[in-house]
């Protein structure tokens, strides 16, 4: 527990949690609470939630806009690398995370805070990525985590608490909530209580709201084009679209055809398996747009260390590593391979499934003269015998000898 906090800039939501968070602080610490609410492209009115911080008598309020900057600083560079952690997850409330944190430490030196707070667990991976965010940006930050302190340890004490301090409780609070949910524009997670057991099937119509189930999706493909420079995207059926306008467009398409919604079991940071229920659409179509893309522009080798090099990137992005040096540098690999990944990819949509039908780029290196099953004057076909017996040699060595 940190000792002589004067300020703090809490990451407030408005809901229970982060509302109980607040009187807490008031009450335990004795101190100026500055309340930040983040507009990730949640999809809720945020409005209520300045209203409750006032209501609570909190002078400083911030509430922020953050989806161009959160698509286009964290969201897209990290599409640039192909991420995927353990081969499903679009790490959707990862790339989320750091943003959130970068924005704190700014209002903590804007209004003179010398501690920030969180509303995460301490059985989860978010209490890691936001305090690798806070201490890699102010090294000084002093860090409340107060579900690593209070004994406010059940859904039920927590709305006692909330009844005794006349904080408001939403009627749909009162009951235990099936599961829980986190969104921003990139995905909506949802965890726990009745997803908790790994071998029971989701209820698909009370889980998903951003994807309809692919049994459900229309029964005619749709077909869209997504145009890329430098790696990004800029435009989907050829309207250009900022980077927020462009996420959200793909939302909409990819979700109306069933694309984006996974059932995974991962591997969370601090050691314990976590079952989840993900709906990713326009990453989705997004991430299977850019593959299609670097497939005509990318040299072999470039491609090949890119991916070799994502699993890696993937990790440090889900473990919270977002400001590591690490990070940074392999960050520079990837944007430099990006430069020539620009063209327009042509793709169908269809109950589920996101199924590449063209690509063309002025970078392409594919060359139909080269790879024709025709006649050409290009190509001996006679040097790939010294080609072939070169990489031969050590298995034919290896078998002689060994």
């Amino acid at each position: 527990m940190v000792t002589d906090v004067n300020k703090v800039v809490l990451a407030y939501s408005g809901g229970l949690d982060t509302s109980v968070i607040l009187k807490w602080l008031q009450d335990v610490y004795g101190c100026e609470v500055v309340t930040f609410t983040a507009d990730l492209g949640q999809g809720e009115e945020l409005e209520p939630a300045r209203q409750k911080a006032e209501m609570m008598g909190i002078k400083e309020i911030y509430v922020d806009d953050l989806r161009e900057e959160f698509v286009r600083d964290y969201v897209f560079p990290m599409f640039r690398a192909n991420a995927i952690y353990e081969g499903t997850y679009l790490l959707g409330t990862s790339i989320a995370r750091p943003l959130i944190a970068k924005r704190q430490i700014e209002i903590a030196q804007e209004t003179g805070a010398d501690a920030v707070s969180h509303g995460a667990t301490g059985k989860g991976n978010d209490q890691v990525r936001f305090e690798l965010g806070y201490y890699a940006l102010k090294p000084d930050i002093k860090i409340i985590a107060p579900w690593r302190e209070w004994d406010l340890s059940s859904r039920q004490k927590l709305i006692e608490y909330a009844e005794q301090h006349q904080i408001p409780v939403p009627k749909d609070k009162r009951g235990e909530p099936p599961f829980s949910q986190d969104a921003n524009l990139l995905h909506i997670s949802s965890e726990g209580k009745a997803l908790e057991d790994p071998w029971e099937e989701p209820d698909w119509d009370h889980v998903l709201t951003r994807v309809v189930p692919p049994w459900l999706a229309p029964d005619r493909p749709e077909e869209i084009t997504i145009d890329f420079e430098a790696g990004d995207p800029t435009a989907v059926n050829g309207e250009k679209l900022s980077p927020a306008d462009l996420l959200e467009k793909l939302n909409q398409l990819g979700g109306a055809n069933g694309v984006g919604a996974i059932d995974i079991v991962e591997n969370r940071f601090v050691g314990m398996k976590s079952r989840g229920v993900y709906e990713t659409p326009g990453g989705t179509v997004l991430f299977h747009a850019r593959r299609a893309m670097e497939s005509l522009t990318l040299d072999r080798g470039a491609q090949h260390q890119k991916d070799e090099l994502m699993p890696k990137y993937a990790e440090m992005v889900y473990n919270g590593f977002w400001f590591a040096p690490e990070r940074e540098l392999l960050q520079a690999a990837i944007d430099k391979a990006s430069e020539a990944v620009t063209g327009t990819v042509r793709l169908k949509l269809y109950k589920g499934n996101v199924i590449i039908t063209g690509r063309k780029s002025p970078h392409s290196l594919y060359h139909e003269s080269m790879v024709t099953f025709e006649e050409d004057d290009v190509y001996d076909q006679t040097d790939a015998e010294g080609f072939i017996k070169l990489n031969a040699l050590r298995l034919r060595l290896r078998k002689h000898f060994g």
